[in-house]
Order: C-alpha cells, then sequence, then structure tokens
C-alpha cells in the first residue's frame, strides 16, 4: 500500500487558541481510517486542512499528490476533483433537483456534458438508493436522504479519497443507520476514506486505524479492537468509558 495522505508536524492555531499542535499521520490508500475525541479535540480542523478549507501555521501535508502546506504551488481545484468531502450540513442547492445537484460540478469543472453527467448521475444515486429521487427537491427529502445525495454529490467526481466529518450527528438513529450503511458500502468497495465519527460501534466495526485525538494531538493511533480494549493513556480510558 503506499499513502494517499501523509502529515507531519502539523500546526494550527485561531489566534491565541492552538487546535493543531504537531499532527502526524498517514493513510493509504485503500484506508478507511475513524478519528475520535472530544469536541474541540482538532479532529474536524484536521480534516478541513487536509480538503485546503483551512490554511496550515506549519508542518508538511500531502494529499493525493498535492503539497497542500504551499498554498501559493496549490491548485484547489484539482485537489478538490481528487478529494471529496462531506460534513454535518448536507449543503445541497435547495433550488435545484437532486439530479442537478449531482450533474453540476460535472458539467461546469469537469466539462462534461449533460447527457455524461447525468448517466454517472444516476449511477451514483443507485449507489446510495436514491435513484427514484432524482426530480425531488432537498426540501422534500429526510435528512438521511440529503445526507446520501451529498455523499453520491461527492461520489460523482470519482475521487481517491473520501472526507466525512460527523456526517450522521444531526440524524435521528434511523436515519443514521441510511447513511452509515451507504459508507460501509463504500468502504468493502476499497474507497480511500478519512471520517470524524461519534459513532463508535461503527468505528470499531469498519475503521482500519482508529486516531484518538485529545488536546490537538494524535494521543493514541491503532487498530480499532486494540484501542477500545486496552487504551494506554488514562484519556482514551475515559472516553471510552464514557461512550459505553
Amino acid at each position: 500500500m503506499s499513502a494517499i495522505v501523509k502529515i507531519k508536524d502539523l500546526h494550527k492555531s485561531f489566534g491565541s487558541n492552538k487546535v493543531l499542535n504537531g499532527v502526524s499521520l498517514d493513510v493509504q490508500k485503500g484506508q478507511m481510517v475513524a478519528i475520535i475525541g472530544k469536541s474541540g479535540s482538532g479532529k474536524s480542523t484536521l480534516l478541513r486542512c487536509l480538503n485546503g478549507l483551512e490554511k496550515v501555521d506549519a508542518g508538511d501535508i500531502q494529499v493525493c499528490g498535492h503539497d497542500i502546506h504551499h498554498p501559493d504551488k496549490l491548485n484547489l481545484r484539482e485537489l478538490r476533483k481528487q478529494v471529496g468531502i462531506v460534513f454535518q450540513s448536507y449543503n445541497l442547492f435547495p433550488h435545484l433537483t437532486v439530479e442537478r445537484n449531482i450533474t453540476l460540478a460535472l458539467t461546469t469543472i469537469k466539462k462534461m456534458s449533460t447527457e455524461q453527467a447525468k448517466t454517472i448521475a444516476h449511477k451514483v444515486l443507485q449507489l446510495v438508493g436514491l435513484e427514484n429521487k432524482k426530480d425531488a427537491y432537498p426540501e422534500q427529502l429526510s435528512g438521511g436522504q440529503a445526507q446520501r445525495v451529498a455523499i453520491a454529490r461527492s461520489l460523482a467526481m470519482a475521487p481517491e479519497l473520501m472526507l466525512f466529518d460527523e456526517v450522521t450527528s444531526a440524524l435521528d438513529p434511523e436515519l443514521t443507520a441510511e447513511v452509515l450503511k451507504v459508507m460501509e458500502d463504500l468502504a468493502r468497495g476499497g474507497m480511500t476514506m478519512v471520517l470524524v465519527t461519534h459513532e463508535m460501534a461503527f468505528a470499531r466495526k469498519l475503521a482500519d486505524v482508529l486516531v484518538f485525538m485529545h488536546q490537538g494531538q494524535v494521543w493514541e493511533i491503532g487498530p480499532p479492537d486494540e484501542l477500545f480494549s486496552h487504551p494506554k493513556t488514562a484519556e482514551l480510558q475515559k472516553f471510552v468509558s464514557s461512550d459505553l
């Protein structure tokens, strides 16, 4: 396996608030890496740095061959063709149909024909079980359906890496199960994924690597069963026991 993400000694502050304090992490092609930790530990900021949404203060990040830490040399447009990101809020365009939400980037960024884009939209909607919703508008969807459309929209760009930032935290258990099923299918299909999640059972079942962040650092890292069963630090032990 080769590393698709390489992070070395990453630092990021917002004013006087040090959010990332020397994070180092590699993600291998085909891996699912789950990041857990208390609110404020730097998880979401780390994810946003991987997609160039946050500027890095110090350290090195390479993602899909792009040097994120050199913003003057970074082609964000090319990076975002290769790296999909899905947020807690779906960010769908309310005035566009589901199909057009998916085809928009294909026709404008990838310069595909409308027919090509529609073919891909149909394919990714099938993947997330929503091909019958192509003509619906976002307001006509449940939260779980909207999140699955957001995932389909990212998949349509054929990314090499998918980032998920607490994508189920606003959903009830039934809708959460819908979305997690889609992510499980992606993982089994070999998609490289980094997700920030509070779904501990899901992370334990499917992640290849579990990362526990604390105070802006990678506090513990390893196979999920090992970290859940034998936490090495008091901080992880307390975090795991509070979730049970």
